[in-house]
């Protein structure tokens, strides 16, 4: 039994039975090494080497809660969620409700998309922008469930496509690695070659916001963390100050790459200018941080279940044994390969580490099964990009869940993994195996 099989699915299996994320990681991580054979000590001190990996991440994740903690002090969100109560009113006006929830859906679409490609700040914007609207999106009875859909939607589909930001990333590590397998392909040819899969997520979108999640959901109105009813009063200069600070992260995020050099240039903006006292700064950075500890713990413990299954070697031993199943079988061999691609992304939680793993193997293998260069570019990508949404451990599903559980009222694998992984892995492993077979 191939031990990345097993860990992933006992992984998925217990976190969907509700068992914390952080234990499901690292029960299917200890499960996976003793099945690859690298011994119980071995498997934890693997484990434990690979959790700084991902330890920036946890880092920024903390600061970015800080920061968005900061933010609710100021008053700018009561601005905002005062403002567009004013436009949306309070009246049962359904249309004009329907009006404010296209409005938001497509801004978020939009921000989301931007954050990728034209001002790529991947999701630095989540816990800066989305907690402060939630009371707004109470008022209008929208589920968050589409939210989510929207911003993981944004956060996949536009590095897969467009060769900018973060998608020159993708696209020259797919390039590079098919060149170091024997393929020489332009990038020139990834966004012809991931048209249809891509589409596949526009379709699997249309459906979560317009079908599956139309109706409206009732959440109660709480208080978002360091957003107290007391804290509410603010001053203009306070807003001004709010709104400079955020847009000095966003630089900073750009210029610097960083997101812990873009927190913290934000927090010193509303220290520097009185927006946030110096005595409040310790609780701002405490509550952040405890906004934050869930998705912090979970990029930790997911670095080091990624760390043992690629120790187990079993990874190149599931591509290999895909190769010895299909044979010269075009269509077995393109459903195979991207259900590798599943499995990897799955448990690795990132699609950008998963295509150096199964670039190796996919080249000699598409061209065995007589697959054209842009059959296989696509193969490879899908398989790449497949899991990135849905999986538990990835930022394209822990960021929005970051922004929408800011009160409490969202759960990670129930309201964001899985109706990502339904409405966008199901129709990109469709769309993804079209491609292969009419490129």
């Amino acid at each position: 039994m191939n031990a990345v099989f097993v860990a992933v699915i006992v992984m998925i299996i217990l976190s969907l039975v509700r068992v914390h994320v952080v234990l499901a990681l690292a029960i299917g991580a200890l499960i996976g090494g003793l099945l690859g054979g690298i011994g119980l000590e071995e498997t934890i001190t693997v484990f434990s080497d690979g959790l700084g990996g991902s330890a920036n991440v946890a880092l920024s994740y903390a600061l970015l809660g800080a920061f968005a903690v900061a933010i609710a002090r100021t008053g700018l969100p009561d601005v905002m969620v005062r403002s567009v109560i004013k436009l949306v009113g309070r009246s049962e006006d359904s249309r004009k409700k329907a009006l404010s929830k296209a409005l938001i859906f497509f801004l978020l679409a939009l921000i989301s998309c931007f954050s990728q490609n034209v001002v790529p700040i991947h999701i630095a914007f989540i816990p800066i922008l989305i907690p402060p609207i939630l009371k707004i999106l109470n008022e209008l009875g929208v589920d968050r469930r589409a939210v989510a859909s929207i911003l993981t939607f944004g956060l996949t589909a536009p590095y897969i496509f467009l060769p900018y930001g973060f998608g020159a990333i993708f696209h020259g590590i797919v390039v590079d690695n098919m060149a170091e397998s024997g393929l020489v392909v332009e990038v020139s040819d990834l966004p012809t070659a991931m048209a249809l899969p891509t589409l596949g997520l526009v379709i699997g979108l249309l459906v979560a916001v317009f079908i599956t999640y139309r109706k409206p959901r009732h959440y109660q109105d709480r208080d978002i963390v360091g957003m107290k009813e007391e804290q509410q009063v603010y001053s203009t200069w306070s807003v001004i100050t709010a709104i400079i600070s955020i847009i000095t992260t966003l630089v900073v995020q750009t210029i610097s790459e960083s997101m812990i050099m873009a927190a913290l240039a934000g927090i010193v903006v509303l220290l520097v200018s009185g927006s946030l006292k110096w005595k409040e700064a310790d609780g701002v950075v405490t509550e952040g941080m405890k906004m934050m500890a869930f998705i912090s713990f979970v990029m930790l413990a997911a670095s080091g279940f990624a760390a043992v299954i690629r120790e187990t070697g079993h990874v190149d031993l599931l591509v290999l044994q895909v190769g010895a199943i299909v044979g010269e079988s075009q269509a077995a061999a393109a459903l195979l390969m991207l259900l590798v691609g599943l499995f990897v992304t799955m448990g690795i939680g990132s699609s950008f580490a998963t295509i150096p793993i199964i670039a190796t193997l996919f080249v000699p293998l598409g061209l065995a099964a007589g697959f054209s260069p842009l059959a296989i570019i696509s193969l490879i990508g899908t398989a790449g990009a497949l899991g990135d949404a849905g999986a538990p451990a990835s930022d394209s599903t822990l960021g929005p869940t970051a922004g929408l559980n800011a009160d409490g009222q969202h759960n990670h694998i129930w309201d964001t993994c899985v109706p990502t992984f339904l409405h966008f892995n199901i129709p990109l492993f469709i769309f993804g195996w079209i491609a292969a077979m009419v490129l």
